[in-house]
Protein backbone atom coordinates (compact mmCIF):
# COMPACT_ATOMS: atom_id res chain seq x y z
CA UNK A 1 0.00 0.00 0.00
CA UNK A 2 1.43 3.70 -0.94
CA UNK A 3 1.83 6.48 2.23
CA UNK A 4 -0.92 8.17 0.43
CA UNK A 5 -3.25 5.15 0.71
CA UNK A 6 -2.56 4.76 4.03
CA UNK A 7 -3.11 7.99 4.78
CA UNK A 8 -6.23 8.48 3.18
CA UNK A 9 -7.35 4.99 5.06
CA UNK A 10 -6.54 5.89 8.04
CA UNK A 11 -9.48 7.28 9.80
CA UNK A 12 -11.69 4.60 8.20
CA UNK A 13 -9.24 1.69 9.39
CA UNK A 14 -8.65 3.22 13.35
CA UNK A 15 -12.23 3.21 13.41
CA UNK A 16 -12.56 -0.59 12.79
CA UNK A 17 -9.66 -1.47 14.87
CA UNK A 18 -11.08 0.11 17.85
CA UNK A 19 -14.31 -1.27 17.27
CA UNK A 20 -12.58 -5.13 17.46
CA UNK A 21 -12.75 -5.50 21.03
CA UNK A 22 -10.14 -7.80 23.05
CA UNK A 23 -12.35 -10.73 22.59
CA UNK A 24 -12.83 -10.87 19.52
CA UNK A 25 -9.27 -10.23 18.57
CA UNK A 26 -8.72 -13.35 20.73
CA UNK A 27 -11.18 -15.37 18.39
CA UNK A 28 -9.43 -14.87 15.73
CA UNK A 29 -6.12 -15.82 17.06
CA UNK A 30 -3.86 -12.40 16.95
CA UNK A 31 -1.12 -13.39 19.44
CA UNK A 32 -0.25 -11.01 22.33
CA UNK A 33 3.19 -9.43 21.25
CA UNK A 34 5.39 -6.75 23.32
CA UNK A 35 7.46 -4.44 21.92
CA UNK A 36 10.56 -2.49 23.86
CA UNK A 37 10.63 1.46 22.21
CA UNK A 38 14.28 2.71 23.32
CA UNK A 39 14.02 6.46 22.61
CA UNK A 40 17.30 9.37 22.01
CA UNK A 41 15.26 12.18 24.18
CA UNK A 42 14.22 12.04 27.49
CA UNK A 43 10.93 11.90 29.38
CA UNK A 44 11.23 15.66 30.74
CA UNK A 45 10.51 16.16 26.84
CA UNK A 46 6.80 16.83 27.11
CA UNK A 47 6.81 17.59 23.41
CA UNK A 48 9.13 14.80 21.53
CA UNK A 49 9.10 12.05 24.11
CA UNK A 50 4.74 12.37 24.77
CA UNK A 51 4.12 11.74 21.26
CA UNK A 52 5.91 8.31 21.29
CA UNK A 53 4.03 7.61 24.77
CA UNK A 54 0.89 8.24 22.53
CA UNK A 55 1.82 5.83 19.51
CA UNK A 56 2.38 2.88 22.08
CA UNK A 57 -1.06 3.73 24.08
CA UNK A 58 -2.81 4.25 20.86
CA UNK A 59 -1.88 0.81 19.05
CA UNK A 60 -2.67 -0.69 22.43
CA UNK A 61 -6.39 0.74 21.84
CA UNK A 62 -6.50 -0.49 18.58
CA UNK A 63 -5.49 -4.22 19.05
CA UNK A 64 -7.40 -4.42 22.56
CA UNK A 65 -4.06 -4.64 24.59
CA UNK A 66 -2.74 -7.66 22.62
CA UNK A 67 0.26 -5.18 21.17
CA UNK A 68 1.91 -3.83 24.00
CA UNK A 69 4.61 -0.98 23.77
CA UNK A 70 6.74 0.17 26.24
CA UNK A 71 8.51 3.18 25.48
CA UNK A 72 12.25 3.91 27.44
CA UNK A 73 13.48 7.14 27.74
CA UNK A 74 17.43 8.49 26.75
CA UNK A 75 19.84 5.97 28.78
CA UNK A 76 17.25 3.52 30.00
CA UNK A 77 18.24 0.79 27.93
CA UNK A 78 21.05 1.91 25.28
CA UNK A 79 23.03 5.18 25.12
CA UNK A 80 21.13 8.05 23.49
CA UNK A 81 23.10 8.03 20.01
CA UNK A 82 23.11 4.33 20.29
CA UNK A 83 19.12 3.73 19.76
CA UNK A 84 19.50 2.97 15.63
CA UNK A 85 22.27 0.20 16.36
CA UNK A 86 20.20 -1.30 18.96
CA UNK A 87 17.59 -1.72 16.23
CA UNK A 88 19.58 -3.36 13.71
CA UNK A 89 20.85 -5.69 15.76
CA UNK A 90 17.57 -6.53 17.25
CA UNK A 91 18.14 -5.65 20.55
CA UNK A 92 15.05 -4.00 20.56
CA UNK A 93 12.56 -4.27 18.61
CA UNK A 94 12.12 -0.26 17.61
CA UNK A 95 14.00 2.66 18.41
CA UNK A 96 12.72 6.65 18.61
CA UNK A 97 14.96 8.67 17.49
CA UNK A 98 16.32 11.75 14.70
CA UNK A 99 18.03 9.85 11.36
CA UNK A 100 20.56 12.42 11.49
CA UNK A 101 21.94 11.26 14.49
CA UNK A 102 23.42 8.62 12.14
CA UNK A 103 25.15 10.79 9.62
CA UNK A 104 28.98 9.32 10.60
CA UNK A 105 27.14 5.89 8.92
CA UNK A 106 26.20 7.49 5.69
CA UNK A 107 25.38 11.52 4.94
CA UNK A 108 21.85 10.54 3.26
CA UNK A 109 20.58 9.66 6.93
CA UNK A 110 19.73 13.62 7.52
CA UNK A 111 17.12 13.44 4.42
CA UNK A 112 14.66 11.85 7.02
CA UNK A 113 14.96 14.64 9.65
CA UNK A 114 16.26 17.80 8.22
CA UNK A 115 18.56 19.30 6.08
CA UNK A 116 20.22 23.26 6.03
CA UNK A 117 18.72 25.19 4.14
CA UNK A 118 15.83 22.34 3.09
CA UNK A 119 12.31 22.00 3.72
CA UNK A 120 9.26 23.47 6.04
CA UNK A 121 7.21 21.40 8.11
CA UNK A 122 4.28 21.35 5.00
CA UNK A 123 7.15 20.42 1.98
CA UNK A 124 8.74 17.87 4.57
CA UNK A 125 5.59 16.08 4.96
CA UNK A 126 4.30 16.92 1.12
CA UNK A 127 8.12 15.41 -0.31
CA UNK A 128 7.87 12.18 2.09
CA UNK A 129 4.14 11.26 1.98
CA UNK A 130 3.22 12.79 -1.32
CA UNK A 131 6.46 13.25 -2.95
CA UNK A 132 8.46 10.00 -2.75
CA UNK A 133 10.50 10.92 -0.44
CA UNK A 134 9.52 7.60 1.74
CA UNK A 135 10.22 5.44 -1.11
CA UNK A 136 13.78 6.30 -1.66
CA UNK A 137 14.20 7.06 2.42
CA UNK A 138 13.04 2.92 2.50
CA UNK A 139 15.27 1.94 -0.05
CA UNK A 140 18.11 3.78 1.23
CA UNK A 141 17.26 2.25 5.04
CA UNK A 142 16.81 -1.80 3.61
CA UNK A 143 20.29 -2.76 4.11
CA UNK A 144 20.18 -1.96 7.38
CA UNK A 145 17.48 -3.70 8.11
CA UNK A 146 15.35 -1.10 9.36
CA UNK A 147 12.44 1.35 8.10
CA UNK A 148 11.04 4.59 9.42
CA UNK A 149 8.09 5.82 10.26
CA UNK A 150 7.17 9.15 11.06
CA UNK A 151 6.27 10.60 14.55
CA UNK A 152 5.72 14.13 14.59
CA UNK A 153 7.85 17.29 13.22
CA UNK A 154 8.73 19.97 14.76
CA UNK A 155 8.27 22.64 12.44
CA UNK A 156 11.26 25.47 12.00
CA UNK A 157 13.59 26.05 15.19
CA UNK A 158 15.22 27.91 16.63
CA UNK A 159 19.19 28.65 16.35
CA UNK A 160 19.95 28.05 19.49
CA UNK A 161 21.29 29.74 22.94
CA UNK A 162 24.97 31.73 23.16
CA UNK A 163 27.26 32.83 25.62
CA UNK A 164 28.15 36.06 23.48
CA UNK A 165 26.58 37.76 19.90
CA UNK A 166 27.24 36.60 16.47
CA UNK A 167 27.86 39.86 14.48
CA UNK A 168 30.25 38.53 11.88
CA UNK A 169 31.07 34.68 10.50
CA UNK A 170 34.50 35.96 12.65
CA UNK A 171 32.34 35.39 15.82
CA UNK A 172 32.03 31.90 14.36
CA UNK A 173 35.62 30.63 14.78
CA UNK A 174 36.39 28.38 17.47
CA UNK A 175 33.09 28.26 18.66
CA UNK A 176 32.06 24.72 20.57
CA UNK A 177 28.68 24.36 19.73
CA UNK A 178 26.27 21.40 19.95
CA UNK A 179 24.44 20.57 16.74
CA UNK A 180 23.55 17.67 15.59
CA UNK A 181 23.07 16.41 11.54
CA UNK A 182 24.42 18.07 8.94
CA UNK A 183 24.49 21.74 10.20
CA UNK A 184 27.39 20.90 12.22
CA UNK A 185 29.31 20.46 9.22
CA UNK A 186 27.68 23.42 7.50
CA UNK A 187 29.53 25.11 10.31
CA UNK A 188 32.93 23.43 10.99
CA UNK A 189 33.79 25.12 7.08
CA UNK A 190 33.15 28.58 8.48
CA UNK A 191 35.57 27.66 12.21
CA UNK A 192 32.93 25.89 14.06
CA UNK A 193 33.85 22.92 16.62
CA UNK A 194 30.36 21.17 16.45
CA UNK A 195 29.83 18.75 19.09
CA UNK A 196 27.22 16.45 19.33
CA UNK A 197 25.18 15.52 22.75
CA UNK A 198 22.31 14.44 23.96
CA UNK A 199 19.27 16.48 25.18
CA UNK A 200 19.99 15.73 28.93
CA UNK A 201 23.87 16.59 28.64
CA UNK A 202 23.21 20.30 27.12
CA UNK A 203 22.81 22.31 30.56
CA UNK A 204 25.72 20.89 32.19
CA UNK A 205 28.15 21.01 29.22
CA UNK A 206 26.84 24.81 28.73
CA UNK A 207 26.90 26.04 32.57
CA UNK A 208 30.81 24.16 32.87
CA UNK A 209 31.46 25.89 29.34
CA UNK A 210 32.32 22.28 27.66
CA UNK A 211 30.57 24.44 24.86
CA UNK A 212 29.57 27.85 24.18
CA UNK A 213 26.57 27.39 22.45
CA UNK A 214 23.52 24.84 22.19
CA UNK A 215 20.71 24.56 20.18
CA UNK A 216 17.86 21.98 20.36
CA UNK A 217 14.43 22.70 19.28
CA UNK A 218 12.26 25.46 20.43
CA UNK A 219 11.14 27.20 22.99
CA UNK A 220 8.88 24.41 24.34
CA UNK A 221 11.66 22.55 24.87
CA UNK A 222 14.67 24.85 25.49
CA UNK A 223 12.81 25.70 28.50
CA UNK A 224 12.14 22.79 29.26
CA UNK A 225 15.80 22.31 29.25
CA UNK A 226 16.61 24.76 31.04
CA UNK A 227 19.47 26.50 28.48
CA UNK A 228 18.44 30.23 29.22
CA UNK A 229 19.89 30.00 32.63
CA UNK A 230 23.81 29.47 31.13
CA UNK A 231 23.28 31.48 28.03
CA UNK A 232 21.23 34.46 27.40
CA UNK A 233 21.50 35.37 23.47
CA UNK A 234 18.76 33.15 22.02
CA UNK A 235 19.38 33.13 17.73
CA UNK A 236 17.07 32.41 14.42
CA UNK A 237 16.56 31.11 12.37
CA UNK A 238 17.66 27.55 12.69
CA UNK A 239 18.28 27.34 8.91
CA UNK A 240 19.90 23.99 9.27
CA UNK A 241 16.42 22.51 10.50
CA UNK A 242 13.21 24.44 8.44
CA UNK A 243 11.19 21.93 9.90
CA UNK A 244 12.67 18.61 11.51
CA UNK A 245 10.74 14.79 11.19
CA UNK A 246 11.31 12.56 14.73
CA UNK A 247 10.84 8.65 13.78
CA UNK A 248 10.42 5.21 14.81
CA UNK A 249 12.56 2.87 13.61
CA UNK A 250 11.72 -0.36 13.35
CA UNK A 251 13.31 -3.80 13.06
CA UNK A 252 12.36 -4.94 9.73
CA UNK A 253 12.14 -8.55 10.85
CA UNK A 254 10.74 -7.58 14.08
CA UNK A 255 7.97 -5.14 11.66
CA UNK A 256 7.36 -8.19 9.20
CA UNK A 257 6.40 -10.63 11.71
CA UNK A 258 3.65 -8.24 13.21
CA UNK A 259 -0.03 -9.38 12.67
CA UNK A 260 -1.20 -7.10 9.22
CA UNK A 261 -3.97 -5.86 11.62
CA UNK A 262 -0.62 -4.81 14.11
CA UNK A 263 1.51 -3.41 11.67
CA UNK A 264 -1.89 -1.13 10.30
CA UNK A 265 -2.14 -0.31 14.12
CA UNK A 266 1.14 1.30 14.54
CA UNK A 267 0.91 3.06 11.36
CA UNK A 268 -1.89 4.49 12.35
CA UNK A 269 -1.04 5.31 15.50
CA UNK A 270 2.23 6.89 14.36
CA UNK A 271 0.18 8.91 11.65
CA UNK A 272 -2.05 10.35 14.84
CA UNK A 273 0.81 10.98 16.46
CA UNK A 274 2.72 12.90 13.65
CA UNK A 275 -0.27 15.11 13.36
CA UNK A 276 -0.90 16.28 17.27
CA UNK A 277 2.90 16.78 17.96
CA UNK A 278 3.03 19.68 15.30
CA UNK A 279 0.20 21.33 16.63
CA UNK A 280 1.59 21.36 20.12
CA UNK A 281 4.87 22.67 19.61
CA UNK A 282 2.69 25.51 17.60
CA UNK A 283 0.23 26.27 20.47
CA UNK A 284 2.83 26.30 23.41
CA UNK A 285 6.08 27.46 21.72
CA UNK A 286 5.10 31.02 21.53
CA UNK A 287 3.70 31.61 25.14
CA UNK A 288 7.19 29.52 26.02
CA UNK A 289 8.82 32.16 24.15
CA UNK A 290 7.03 35.37 25.76
CA UNK A 291 8.32 33.66 28.93
CA UNK A 292 11.97 33.37 28.25
CA UNK A 293 12.07 36.79 27.38
CA UNK A 294 10.36 37.74 30.21
CA UNK A 295 13.18 36.02 32.23
CA UNK A 296 15.88 37.73 30.12
CA UNK A 297 16.61 35.70 26.62
CA UNK A 298 17.80 38.01 24.60
CA UNK A 299 16.36 37.28 20.99
CA UNK A 300 19.14 38.02 18.06
CA UNK A 301 18.59 37.36 14.39
CA UNK A 302 21.53 35.75 12.48
CA UNK A 303 23.77 38.74 10.27
CA UNK A 304 23.14 38.49 6.56
CA UNK A 305 26.97 37.82 6.20
CA UNK A 306 26.57 34.54 8.44
CA UNK A 307 23.53 32.80 6.37
CA UNK A 308 24.90 33.98 3.05
CA UNK A 309 28.72 32.35 4.01
CA UNK A 310 26.46 29.26 5.24
CA UNK A 311 24.19 28.89 2.80
CA UNK A 312 27.73 28.46 0.33
CA UNK A 313 28.83 26.20 2.42
CA UNK A 314 26.11 23.87 2.76
CA UNK A 315 26.37 23.69 -0.86
CA UNK A 316 29.28 23.10 -1.22
CA UNK A 317 29.15 20.09 1.43
CA UNK A 318 26.13 18.81 -0.55
CA UNK A 319 28.65 18.46 -3.87
CA UNK A 320 31.11 16.46 -1.90
CA UNK A 321 28.52 14.28 0.13
CA UNK A 322 27.30 13.39 -3.12
CA UNK A 323 30.78 12.24 -4.33
CA UNK A 324 30.91 10.04 -1.58
CA UNK A 325 27.75 8.71 -1.70
CA UNK A 326 25.50 7.06 -3.98
CA UNK A 327 22.73 7.10 -1.91
CA UNK A 328 23.23 10.50 -1.14
CA UNK A 329 23.43 11.65 -4.69
CA UNK A 330 20.43 10.03 -5.67
CA UNK A 331 18.48 11.37 -3.15
CA UNK A 332 19.68 14.89 -2.98
CA UNK A 333 18.82 15.42 -6.51
CA UNK A 334 15.08 14.44 -6.11
CA UNK A 335 14.95 16.41 -2.75
CA UNK A 336 16.88 19.58 -4.58
CA UNK A 337 14.45 19.05 -7.40
CA UNK A 338 11.23 19.60 -4.98
CA UNK A 339 12.89 22.11 -3.17
CA UNK A 340 12.89 24.69 -6.09
CA UNK A 341 8.99 23.64 -6.74
CA UNK A 342 8.19 24.52 -3.26
CA UNK A 343 10.25 27.57 -2.56
CA UNK A 344 8.53 28.76 -5.94
CA UNK A 345 5.07 28.23 -4.85
CA UNK A 346 5.96 29.57 -1.14
CA UNK A 347 6.47 32.66 -2.57
CA UNK A 348 3.66 33.09 -4.11
CA UNK A 349 1.28 31.64 -1.39
CA UNK A 350 2.13 31.14 2.03
CA UNK A 351 4.99 34.14 2.65
CA UNK A 352 2.63 37.01 1.00
CA UNK A 353 0.44 35.61 3.27
CA UNK A 354 2.37 35.38 6.71
CA UNK A 355 4.00 38.92 5.49
CA UNK A 356 0.88 40.60 5.20
CA UNK A 357 -0.26 39.25 8.51
CA UNK A 358 2.59 40.58 10.03
CA UNK A 359 2.67 43.99 8.74
CA UNK A 360 -1.60 44.69 9.47
CA UNK A 361 -1.07 42.70 12.85
CA UNK A 362 1.44 45.37 13.86
CA UNK A 363 -0.16 48.25 12.00
CA UNK A 364 2.05 48.52 9.12
CA UNK A 365 -0.23 46.90 6.36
Amino acid sequence: MSRRQFLAQSGAVGGTLAGLAAPALAQTGHPEIRWRVASSYPRSLTGIFSAMEMVAKRVGELTGGKFNITVHPAGELVPPLGVLDAVQKGTVEAGHSASYFYIGKDPAFGFHTAMPFGLGLRAQNAWLYEGGGQALIDEFLAPYDVTVMAVGNTGAQMAGWYRKEIKSVADLQGLKFRIGGLGGMVLAKLGVVPQQLAAGDLYPALEKGVIDAAEFVGPLDDEKLGLQKVARYYYYPGWWEGSATLGLFANLKALNALPALYQTALRTATAEAAQWLTMKYDNENPQALRRLVAGGAQLRAFPKEVTQAAFGAANELYAEMAEKSPAFKKIHAHWARFRSEQVMWQQLCDLPFDNLMSALLRGKG
